[in-house]
C-alpha cells in the first residue's frame, strides 16, 4: 500500500473508533514494533493533524488519543520501504483543545488551532539550520537549543529549513572543539539521507520538544544538496554521480520523515497555508521545488521564478482572500540578505545584491501585489544566513513589511552586515560588529531561534532568543 493510501485509510479508521469510548492501552508484545526516535504531530489544524513515528522494524502500533471528551484510536503502520517510519492522519478533533496521545511506551501533547473566529492567543516558535558545518551533536548536550525552545510552551514550532545537512558530515570533535557524535557523511543515496533525519531526530532535546508541540516542517537546500533546485541538484564528485538528481531522493526522504497533510492528487506538494484563530494564518512556501536556475538572469523584462506559476499564483489568491488579522509568510531564504556560496556565485535567494542574478523582481511582484489589494500586517520568517537580524521595509510610499531572520539553531555561525537595499530597509537588529565564535561556548551565546506571539487583541510580539534563553531583540506590532 502507498504511503498517501496509508494516510487516508488511516483517517478512516481513526473516523471509525473515535465516536467510541475508546480502548485501555495494552502490554506491547516482544513482537511488536518499538518506536526509536520519538513522536511528532505535523501540520496541526483545528480539526485535524498528521502523527509520525518511526520504529524498529515493519509492523502497526496503535495510536490511543484523548482530549477533552473525545477519546479515539487509530493505526500506525510502519515500512522498511519508508525507512521504518509511519504516519496516520488524525481527524475529526475539535478547535483548541489539547490532545494526549500514546503510541507504544512513547506519549505527548498538542493543541489543535483555534477556530477562524476565535481570537485565541497563539505562541509560534521557529528557527533552521542544524548540525552544518561540523556543529553537530554534543555528546553532553546534544542539540541544547532544543531544551529552551521547549521552555518557551509554544503551540506550533516551524523548522524553516535546513534541519538536516545532507551535504554535510559531523565528525567528533566539532568545529568548536568539543566533543560530539560522529554522524553520517553526505548523502547521495536513500539511505544515507534517512541517515541523517536518523542523526538528528536521534537528539533527546528534540524528542522532548517535538512531544510537546505540533511542527511545521520546511525544506531549504541541505535537505538535498547546497543552493539546488531543478534544474542544479546533480554532483560529479564523490560521492556523487555525475548526472544523478538529488532533489527526487532528498524529497522522498524529506516526506519520509515529515508529517505533512498532503492531498492524494498533489503528492510532492510542499506549499500550504495553516490557519491559528482569528489572529494567525501561516503561509508556507516551497522556495526549491520551482525556482529557475540560479545563474540565470533575473530582469523587469524577463523575471525569473523561485516560486513556479501555481504556487506564485496560489500565495497571490491566499494572501487576498485571508481575513486573518496577521498573514505570517514562512520563506526557507532571506529577502534582502543576499545568498549564495561562494560570494562570487550566482544568488540563491531573492536578494542580487546590485546583481544580475537573484529572484528580486518576483519578490517585488509578490509585494506590490499585496500593496495593491490591502494585504496589511505581514510579518515573513526566514533563515539560512546562520545569523540573526530584524528588518522593516517600505519597498514602496506607505507599505510596511517586517522579516525576522533567524538562526542556527545548531549550525556554523557566520554573520555579516551585507544587505540589499531594493525594499529600503531599516536594520531593527543584527551583527553589528559581526564577529564569528570561536569556541562552543561562545557558540551557543550565538545560536538562536525566533518567537512570534499574538495576544487575544492582535497584539504581535517578536523575539530573538539564544540558548540561554536570553531574549537578544523583541518587537511589538500592532496591527493595523
Amino acid at each position: 500500500m502507498s504511503r498517501i493510501a496509508y494516510l487516508f485509510l488511516a483517517a478512516a479508521v481513526f473516523a471509525l473508533l473515535g465516536t467510541g469510548a475508546g480502548a485501555a492501552v495494552r502490554t506491547t508484545s516482544h513482537d511488536s514494533p518499538v518506536l526509536t526516535h520519538g513522536v511528532v504531530v505535523g501540520d496541526v489544524t483545528a480539526d485535524t493533524a498528521v502523527l509520525w513515528g518511526r520504529a524498529d522494524r515493519e509492523g502497526t502500533l496503535k495510536v490511543h488519543l484523548s482530549g477533552g471528551k473525545h477519546h479515539g484510536a487509530a493505526r500506525l503502520e510502519f515500512r522498511a520501504a519508508d525507512d521504518y517510519t509511519g504516519q496516520a492522519v488524525l481527524d475529526g478533533l475539535r478547535p483548541g483543545t489539547t490532545y494526549r496521545y500514546r503510541v507504544g511506551s512513547e506519549h505527548g501533547s498538542f493543541r489543535t488551532a483555534p477556530a477562524s473566529g476565535d481570537a485565541a492567543p497563539v505562541r509560534l516558535a521557529f528557527g533552521g539550520d542544524v548540525a552544518g558545518q561540523n556543529v553537530c551533536r554534543d555528546t553532553a548536550e546534544g542539540f541544547p537549543i532544543m531544551g529552551t525552545i521547549r521552555a518557551k510552551r509554544p503551540d506550533v514550532f516551524v523548522g524553516l529549513g535546513d534541519m538536516i545537512y545532507a551535504d554535510n558530515g559531523c565528525s567528533s570533535p566539532g568545529r568548536f572543539g568539543n566533543a560530539q557524535v560522529p554522524g553520517p557523511g553526505p548523502a547521495a543515496d536513500l539511505a544515507t539521507y534517512w541517515a541523517h533525519w536518523r542523526y538528528n531526530r536521534a537528539d533527546g532535546a528534540s524528542q522532548r520538544l517535538l512531544e510537546s508541540t505540533s511542527y511545521v516542517g520546511v525544506w531549504d537546500d541541505h535537505e538535498v544538496v547546497d543552493d539546488f533546485g531543478p534544474l542544479n541538484d546533480t554532483r560529479s564528485t564523490p560521492p556523487y554521480t555525475p548526472g544523478v538528481h538529488l532533489l527526487p531522493i532528498g524529497l522522498e526522504a524529506f516526506l519520509d520523515y515529515i508529517p505533512i497533510a498532503i492531498a492524494p492528487n498533489t503528492p510532492k506538494r510542499l506549499y500550504r497555508s495553516l490557519r491559528w484563530g482569528k489572529h494567525v494564518e501561516l503561509f508556507v512556501l516551497d522556495n526549491r521545488q520551482y525556482r529557475d536556475a540560479n545563474a540565470a538572469t533575473d530582469s523587469p523584462d524577463r523575471p525569473k521564478t523561485m516560486l513556479g506559476r501555481e504556487q506564485l499564483t496560489w500565495l497571490k489568491e491566499s494572501l487576498a482572500a485571508s481575513d486573518a488579522t496577521w498573514k505570517v509568510i514562512v520563506s526557507s531564504v532571506p529577502m534582502s540578505i543576499p545568498t549564495g556560496f561562494p560570494a562570487t556565485a550566482p544568488r540563491d535567494g531573492w536578494a542580487n545584491f546590485g546583481g544580475t542574478t537573484g529572484f528580486e523582481q518576483e519578490l517585488l511582484d509578490i509585494l506590490r501585489f499585496m500593496e495593491q489589494h490591502g494585504v496589511v500586517n505581514t510579518v515573513w520568517l526566514t533563515t539560512d544566513v546562520h545569523f540573526a537580524e530584524v528588518f522593516r521595509y517600505t519597498p514602496f510610499p506607505g507599505f510596511v513589511v517586517h522579516e525576522l531572520v533567524t538562526g542556527p539553531l545548531n549550525a556554523g555561525i557566520f554573520p555579516n552586515a551585507d544587505v540589499d537595499q531594493t525594499l529600503n530597509p531599516l536594520v531593527l537588529f543584527g551583527p553589528r560588529p559581526a564577529v564569528a565564535p570561536t569556541t562552543w561556548n561562545g557558540a551557543k551565546d550565538a545560536f538562536n531561534f525566533g518567537t512570534v506571539e499574538v495576544d487575544r487583541g492582535g497584539r504581535l510580539t517578536a523575539t530573538i532568543v539564544n540558548t540561554a534563553g536570553e531574549t537578544l531583540y523583541s518587537l511589538t506590532l500592532m496591527p493595523r
